[in-house]
């Protein structure tokens, strides 16, 4: 035998034991995908290539990842799908179809009433189309992570997909390298934020927020000025942003299931920002989570993650845009709230009176 042929077989033994010990997590654990990876020291990406090329209980096909935005174009034909962004502190679920799909550079649309979605192609480094059976089904998935191996979007088959099509779609952008295994880059350790120590022209800096015409300006005001969301909202002033609870999302949801309030839920994940617009109906609270459990739309957000929420101002050539903005410990943002609306029709009233009693809850409660 030679050397490489002794390496290979070393690496299948591996990878055999490794898929193994996965399996065993997700059944008699019952953890999920990400969980089980993370119990083994993996990456989910890591975890999902051990089954590229191998015909089991779970199956993977690596996709090619130069052609992620025109896979994505072509999941029109294939019906209602279910689309998943998440990051480490909420799950965001949308059923729909996946049309009005388009890409400029690295920056992709999905401008569907249901599938809503702003693409950064650029961090879409690995793709997977997974099969799993469980129990007498089997699930059908595209799966897309980033050069770290953590997940940036997921696309699964419901009831009334065309599973023929999926299929058929998936097969059509796999790659030609099935070996089994990844290479990911490791997470470097993060260097301590020192914008804190920025010297920032307050006055400039608030006079230029309050010159805003559209909201996308922001994120141009933040790179100017170097600051991060959080540093940006405690430097604008009462006339723009004001810290509320913690608790003010969950106050948000059970006021909007209950007023018939329509809004939009905007979930960011490394790659993807994925939007729910409409009613919010069924709130439930279990534990820490705090889920919306609607037929086409669920969210499932860890409270006790959330470090703060802000209520937020930005001026626009429509008027005022208000939203709810939360952020975890190390200042990621988890998600953000709106009223419904579309550019050139002024904000609901409705959601800044949600908004206004939202705040003087907060006070009251303090």
């Amino acid at each position: 035998m030679t050397a490489t042929a002794i390496v290979d077989a070393v690496e299948a033994d591996s990878f055999e034991d490794q898929r193994h010990r996965f399996q065993q997590l997700r059944t008699e654990k019952k953890l999920r995908h990400r969980d089980a990876a993370r119990e083994m020291g993996l990456s989910e990406a890591e975890a999902i290539a051990l089954h590229v090329g191998h015909r089991g209980a779970l199956s993977a096909t690596r996709l090619q990842s130069g052609e992620f935005p025109q896979l994505i174009a072509a999941l029109t034909p294939v019906g209602t799908l279910m689309a998943l962004t998440r990051n480490e502190a909420v799950v965001h679920e949308r059923t729909g179809m996946y049309v009005d799909a388009s890409v400029n550079g690295h920056v992709g649309l999905v401008l569907g009433e249901d599938i809503d979605l702003r693409i950064f192609y650029n961090q879409w480094h690995h793709g997977f189309w997974v099969e799993e059976q469980v129990a007498d089904s089997v699930n059908r998935s595209l799966q897309f992570f980033d050069e770290h191996g953590g997940a940036v979007h997921k696309i699964f088959e419901r009831k009334t997909t065309d599973t023929a099509m999926f299929e058929r779609v998936a097969r059509s952008f796999s790659a030609d390298d099935q070996r089994s295994g990844v290479v990911v880059t490791p997470y470097t350790v993060q260097k301590p934020n020192v914008e804190k120590n920025n010297v920032v022209d307050v006055d400039l800096f608030r006079a230029a927020w309050a010159a805003m015409q559209d909201t996308h300006e922001f994120f141009g005001l933040l790179k100017k000025f170097g600051l991060s969301r959080t540093r940006a909202f405690t430097l604008a002033g009462e006339a723009f942003t004001q810290r509320v609870s913690n608790a003010t999302t969950r106050y948000v949801l059970q006021q909007a299931s209950e007023r018939l309030l329509e809004i939009m839920v905007f979930v960011p994940s490394p790659g993807c920002i994925q939007i729910h617009t409409g009613l919010v109906s069924n709130i439930q609270v279990m534990g820490t989570w705090l889920n919306v459990l609607d037929p086409d739309f669920n969210l499932h957000l860890r409270e006790d993650l959330i470090a703060e929420s802000w209520v937020v101002r930005k001026p626009t050539a429509d008027g005022v845009v208000t939203s709810l903005e939360i952020f975890d410990a190390d200042g990621n943002t988890i998600a953000y709230f709106f009223g419904k609306r579309k550019p050139g029709i002024p904000e609901l009233e409705a959601w800044r009176e949600l908004i206004d009693d939202a705040l003087l809850s907060d006070t009251v409660n303090s």
